[in-house]
């Protein structure tokens, strides 16, 4: 099994969304674009966002596998994904890349 860095590529946020539809929230999201992660395997980073990583373990646990070439040819890098969280108000894109290093 491999490791999986996890690169933090795109922040939304839809204030006009959020006004109309969400109840006030005090915090939520603390990504921020450049930041890094790196799933050991299957495991979820530490301090990594749980609603993000429900988005996207199916596919961290599908690279840290060895799988790659996801929907047939979407990515360029067949090792690698690009995935977003499901927050609708706060989107997050998320580039994922298989590392060529063993998970411990």
């Amino acid at each position: 099994m491999k490791k999986v860095k996890i690169t933090v590529m795109r922040t939304a946020s839809y204030g006009d969304l959020i006004e109309k539809y969400e109840n006030p929230i005090e915090h939520a999201c603390d990504m921020r674009e450049g930041q890094v992660f790196v799933a050991n395997g299957w495991e979820r980073p530490e301090g990594f966002c749980v609603s993000a990583w429900d988005s996207m373990s199916p596919f961290v646990m599908t690279l840290a596998h060895g799988g790659g070439d996801l929907y047939g040819g979407w990515m360029k890098n067949k090792k690698s994904a690009m995935i977003s969280c499901n927050d609708g108000f706060r989107p997050v894109s998320f580039l994922l890349e298989a590392l060529e290093a063993d998970a411990e």
